[in-house]
């Protein structure tokens, strides 16, 4: 393996088969492992006997440890970044420091592989030929107004959630897209409890159980469909 790099990792959204034979030959091979966290990669290594070492490299410390980690890889070390789950840099961290290592002329290589957003499109039934990621929503600040916008959008519509914003999450699509904008809820992709519910706003919400709102979620929204004026509706001056 080459010396001075960063090599972005996917990881399994779930079930750990998922990852490939050439992640599991980096993570062997590779110098040091950067960590979403360390807790969960190390039941990863454990379960394929990978000893190596691990550093935490998350949300609240990558501004902090940015150039250390970056004087480390340009010293001559391969890093492996890799986050709890799916692929370093979507809705995860790791865009600071590939920015970073690219800047100081560093190759920086990803792997393909485990992405939760993928699968959900894809099996939602929806238009995928186009689409909209957008990942999280805002918490608080502009949230309503970046959901009026995603309304509009022609193109179908790929929001992340977490468990104790989802029933607050479904609500608000019901309102700025209207009860019987199509939907496709996606829940623990790939686990033993893996859970999809597909229909209208409304009988999406209408089927939900305790259950529903446990794990990880995807939800899918189908694009704005505008109505088409017929001539007669021009003529008639509607």
């Amino acid at each position: 393996m080459s010396q001075s790099k960063l090599i972005v990792v996917p990881t399994p959204i779930g079930n750990l088969k998922d990852i490939t034979l050439r992640a599991l030959e980096v993570l062997k091979e590779c110098d040091f492992i950067l960590a979403e966290d360390t807790r969960t990669s190390l039941r990863l290594l454990q379960h394929y006997e990978i000893e190596k070492k691990l550093y935490p490299f998350h949300l609240n410390n990558e501004h902090a440890i940015l150039n250390k980690v970056v004087e480390e890889i340009a010293a001559g070390k391969t890093a492996a970044l890799v986050s709890d789950a799916g692929t370093p840099g979507i809705s995860d961290p790791g865009f600071l420091l590939i920015r970073e290592c690219i800047a100081k002329g560093i190759e920086v290589e990803c792997l393909p592989g485990a992405t939760a957003f993928v699968p959900a499109l894809v099996s939602s039934g929806l238009p995928c030929d186009k689409f909209h990621y957008e990942g999280f929503l805002p918490h608080k600040k502009g949230r309503q107004t970046r959901l009026k916008h995603l309304s509009t959008l022609p193109e179908t519509v790929v929001l992340y959630e977490s468990p104790h914003r989802i029933e607050k999450c479904l609500n608000e699509i019901k309102e700025f897209f209207g009860e019987n904008r199509q939907i496709s809820f996606c829940r623990e992709i790939s686990k033993k409890f893996e859970e999809i519910k597909r229909g209208t706003v409304s009988e999406v919400l209408n089927s939900m159980t305790e259950n529903s709102f446990k794990g990880e979620m995807v939800i899918v929204i189908a694009g704005y469909d505008e109505p088409k004026k017929s001539k007669y509706n021009s003529v008639l001056g509607y």
